[in-house]
């Protein structure tokens, strides 16, 4: 028997039920211990003006001071004069779990009188990380493959309260093909319940108009009904307006919670009945971190690898990793000869018109000739008849006998 005829022949599948405990079952085990063992990898990017709470969001995010505050940085520091990438890295741990956490900052966005490309430096960081990513995966030795490409992408909303500023779209337009877009309302307590419903609406409108893809949670099959209904909630609350705030304040029942505290109340952080920091958290980093980074894995890295492959002129042959079967060969090449007979029978049907033509052409030429003929015929003809008919005149004037001169009679009155 051929390899071909294993290959054509599909190999039946037996479900079994064991009798015993065998081990398998402690496969997930497995995976949970090898990856506590070497920790996690997380690359956040924080885009927004200045003022609007990158920094603070970051530091109550992972409730540690992991960007220092504006009134921390020593008065010396310069003032980028374009929009600048700044690196900021941190070993957390939590219940023995260790996250290695990047968070990547854009300080100058946004922030100058022409705004124009200011999307540019951050798109260029984000595509270099693709590149470097390609470049480790292209090298002979891959042991100390390092991941730092950015998973998820915060975009920092000003609360004006109408709509997406031209800024804004330009932006999640040039970048939503290439990293997760997380939008968020930055400083929701400056705007009322009724104004930040209104101001959500508006958003997602002006997102869908514009064919931006921001990141939504989605179930599947084998999520349980309780996951379900917390994608469905996270998705209703999308895009989150949120505050943040380090500091902790005493409520009116003498409970310490972290807020804000104005003369009129307190706003907690960590109440969903005043702002969605919560249901940001939970996404982000409790329920959809392993999932922004399979989907920047598998879909945003992937595309832009193609289309960087394509552009150096490498292109993959499926058929060479396809398995021969002499029953899809036979398929193929008959495919191909009926399509060799349909071009040839193509040809010759352009190539019988193109003859009918040029036969109609010459009998039409050939027809206008002869009429031309005929008629320089007719007119010679014409012109001998009138000129046998002159000559005929002419002929007949000088052939007609004179006639005498008769003398007068004579008669009465003459002699």
């Amino acid at each position: 028997m051929s390899p071909s005829d294993h290959t054509s022949k599909a190999i039946p599948v037996v479900k079994r039920e064991l009798n015993g405990y065998v081990g398998f079952a402690n496969l997930p085990n497995q995976v949970h211990r090898r990856s506590v063992k070497r920790g996690f990898q997380f690359v956040t990017m924080v885009v927004g003006e200045s003022g609007l709470g990158k920094s603070t969001l970051v530091n109550t995010l992972f409730n540690s001071t992991l960007i220092p505050d504006k009134e921390e940085v020593p008065p010396s520091a310069e003032t980028p004069q374009t929009v600048a990438i700044q690196n900021i890295s941190a070993d957390i741990q939590e219940n023995g779990v260790k996250l290695r956490l990047t968070v990547v900052d854009t300080p100058g966005f946004g922030d100058f009188i022409n705004n124009e490309e200011s999307w540019k430096p951050i798109l260029m960081d984000i595509e270099s990380r693709f590149d470097s990513y390609l470049a480790q995966e292209t090298r002979a030795n891959r042991t100390k493959f390092v991941d730092n490409r950015v998973h998820a992408c915060i975009y920092f909303i000003a609360p004006t309260g109408h709509s997406l500023r031209a800024i804004d779209i330009e932006f999640m337009k040039r970048l939503h093909t290439k990293v997760n877009l997380i939008p968020v309302i930055a400083k929701s307590d400056t705007l009322t319940e009724e104004e930040i419903e209104a101001f959500k609406g508006r958003i997602l409108a002006d997102i869908a108009h514009h064919n931006i893809q921001i990141f939504r949670p989605l179930s599947d099959s084998f999520d349980d009904p309780e996951t379900v209904a917390e994608n469905r909630e996270i998705l209703s609350k999308m895009p989150f307006a949120i505050i943040g705030s380090s500091n902790d304040v005493e409520t009116l029942d003498g409970r310490k919670v972290r807020g804000r505290k104005y003369p009129w109340g307190i706003i907690e952080v960590d109440n969903e009945d005043h702002n969605d920091f919560v249901k940001l958290r939970q996404m982000l980093i409790r329920t959809h971190m392993e999932e922004l980074k399979e989907y920047t894995n598998n879909a945003l890295y992937e595309n832009y690898r193609t289309a960087k492959l394509l552009s150096l002129g490498k292109v993959q042959d499926s058929s060479v990793f396809r398995e021969y079967n002499p029953v899809l060969q036979m398929e193929e090449e008959r495919r191909l000869h009926e399509a060799k007979m349909l071009k040839m029978e193509g040809e010759m049907n352009a190539v019988f018109q193109q003859k009918v033509q040029e036969k109609e052409q010459k009998l039409k030429q050939s027809e206008e000739e002869l009429y031309a003929r005929h008629k320089e015929m007719k007119l010679a003809l014409e012109k001998q008849r009138q000129d046998l008919d002159d000559k005929k005149k002419r002929l007949e004037t000088t052939m007609r006998p004179s006639t005498p001169d008769r003398k007068p009679k004579k008669g009465f009155g003459f002699k």
